[in-house]
C-alpha cells in the first residue's frame, strides 16, 4: 500500500521514475518537441498534460464521494495569485528559451542530452539566488492578492466539484479541438505525393 514509507520519500522517488520514463517514451525529453507547443505547431504536450490533470481532479473527487479518500487529505498550496503569476511567466520564459521545464531536464540529462544538464545547473543556481535573495521585498510581491475564500474554486467561489470537473472536461475537449487544427495547419495542405506515400505505408 502506498506510502510505502511513513515520509512517502519512496513513494515520491518510484513515481519519479515511473514518469520520467513515460515522459521520455512518449518524447518530452526532447526540446524541440517541447519548444514546438509555444510556436502552436506540437500541442502534445499540453494534451498530455491537461488530460492527467483532469483525471486527476476527477479520480480524487470520486475517491472522495466513495469514502476512501478524506478531502483534507490532499495539500492544497494557498491560492497567492501574483506568486503563480510571477512564477508562471518566469517558468514559461525558461521553458521556450531552455526547452525544459524541470522534470523534463531531468528526464534529458538522465537521457544523455548535454543542453538538459546546462539548463539543470542554470536551474538550481537561480533557485539558490532566490532563496539567497529573498526577503521582505519578495516576500511582499509573493503573498500579493491571496484568494481570501479559500485555496481551491470550491472553497473560494463555492463552486460545486462536479461543475468544476465538467469545466475542466469541456475544456480539455476544446484543448484537443484547437491543438489538432492549429497542428494540421502547421503541417501545411497535404500533397498528392504524401497522400500517395500514406497510403502505401498503410498498406
Amino acid at each position: 500500500m502506498f506510502p510505502l514509507n511513513d515520509g512517502g520519500m519512496v513513494t515520491g522517488l518510484l513515481c519519479g521514475f515511473l514518469f520520467g520514463f513515460v515522459l521520455e517514451n512518449a518524447g518530452f525529453g526532447s526540446p524541440c518537441k517541447l519548444t514546438a507547443q509555444f510556436s502552436l505547431r506540437d500541442w502534445s504536450v499540453f494534451k498530455v498534460m491537461f488530460t492527467a490533470i483532469v483525471v486527476a481532479a476527477a479520480g480524487l473527487w470520486l475517491l472522495q464521494l466513495a469514502g476512501v479518500m478524506k478531502a483534507d487529505s490532499v495539500f492544497v498550496p494557498t491560492a497567492l495569485l501574483a506568486a503563480a503569476a510571477i512564477g508562471g511567466v518566469m517558468v514559461g520564459a525558461g521553458f521556450a528559451v531552455g526547452g525544459y521545464c524541470p522534470g523534463t531536464s531531468v528526464v534529458g540529462l538522465f537521457s544523455g542530452r548535454i543542453d538538459a544538464m546546462f539548463f539543470l545547473v542554470g536551474l538550481l543556481l537561480g533557485t539558490f539566488a532566490f532563496a539567497g535573495l529573498y526577503g521582505p521585498a519578495i516576500e511582499a510581491v509573493m503573498a500579493a492578492w491571496e484568494v481570501q475564500g479559500g485555496d481551491t474554486f470550491t472553497d473560494a467561489w463555492g463552486v460545486a466539484p462536479a461543475v468544476m470537473i465538467a469545466i475542466l472536461v469541456a475544456a480539455l475537449v476544446g484543448v484537443f479541438y484547437a491543438g489538432s487544427w492549429f497542428e494540421r495547419r502547421s503541417r501545411g495542405p497535404v500533397t498528392a505525393e504524401q497522400a500517395v506515400a500514406g497510403a502505401s505505408a498503410e498498406t
